[in-house]
């Protein structure tokens, strides 16, 4: 593998939590179909992979699954192919992953898709390529890393830390998973087949213990992450948006 080595073009889109913190406006909609700037975050996320060039893309469903499917359907409208995974009983993020684990026979992307980012997915890409590693999070600097994955980097960007949703004397940095990740196929053998796993809970703890290369990606300047958790978080990122896509509004704050 080198930096010259084309892109993924499949991902998978975590989407089946039920974003309990954001009713009303969640009552009869998943998480990530609330709408930002007049689309739901989901076709966000969706049109940012495209224009990255993937192709495939595989939606977990769990909480009101109607109203991805009706939206989305598969995919044809939006110029990609999606299919879908129903979890009866949640997985965890990273046991949603193994539960489709024949599609992704390459590198592949993961984006958790309740939250939106102009991360520079080829720059991500050529990071991950270069350091050969299983897996590289996209990170992002967070004032407050309490409700995130903590990350302490080498001088490498190699991960030697891992610590998910820290106690305020537990940080030892400010650097946090901003929920996109490159995989290699073969870190979904780590995963237990059975009963949920989480990824930062879970999987990279476990690598990290195995000695296995976990890289991260520190987004730069010109690369933002809105969190959409809360009703005050919405109310921000409408503001900040302002009825404008994300690519339009990256383009006047750069």
């Amino acid at each position: 593998m080198s930096e010259s080595c084309p892109m993924p073009t499949k991902a998978m889109l975590l989407a089946a939590g039920k974003g309990t913190r954001l009713r009303p406006l969640t009552d009869r909609l998943s998480k990530c179909m609330v709408e930002i700037a007049g689309k739901p975050i989901l076709e966000h996320n969706i049109e940012r992979l495209k224009s990255y060039g993937v192709t495939e893309i595989v939606i977990n469903l769990h909480y009101q699954p109607q109203s991805i499917t009706a939206h989305f359907g598969d995919g044809g409208r939006f110029g990609i192919h999606l299919t879908y995974s129903f979890e009866p009983e949640l997985r965890g993020t990273a046991g949603a992953v193994k539960q489709v684990a024949e599609v992704f026979d390459a590198p592949f992307f993961v984006w958790y898709g309740d939250n939106l980012s102009d991360c520079r997915l080829d720059r991500l890409w050529q990071l991950h390529a270069a350091r050969q590693g299983v897996a590289t999070i996209a990170l992002h600097h967070r004032d407050d890393p309490t409700q995130s994955g903590i990350v302490e980097l080498d001088d490498h960007d190699r991960v030697r830390r891992f610590l998910e949703k820290p106690r305020a004397e537990q940080i030892f940095s400010h650097w946090v998973s901003a929920g996109l990740l490159v995989l290699e196929p073969r870190v979904l053998e780590a995963i237990a087949g059975e009963g949920p796993a989480d990824f930062g809970r879970d999987l990279f703890p476990g690598l990290l213990e195995q000695g296995e290369a976990i890289y991260g990606y520190r987004m730069a300047e010109d690369e933002h992450l809105w969190w959409i958790d809360t009703l005050a978080d919405y109310q921000s990122v409408q503001s900040a948006l302002g009825g404008r896509s994300v690519a339009s509004a990256t383009k006047e704050s750069a």
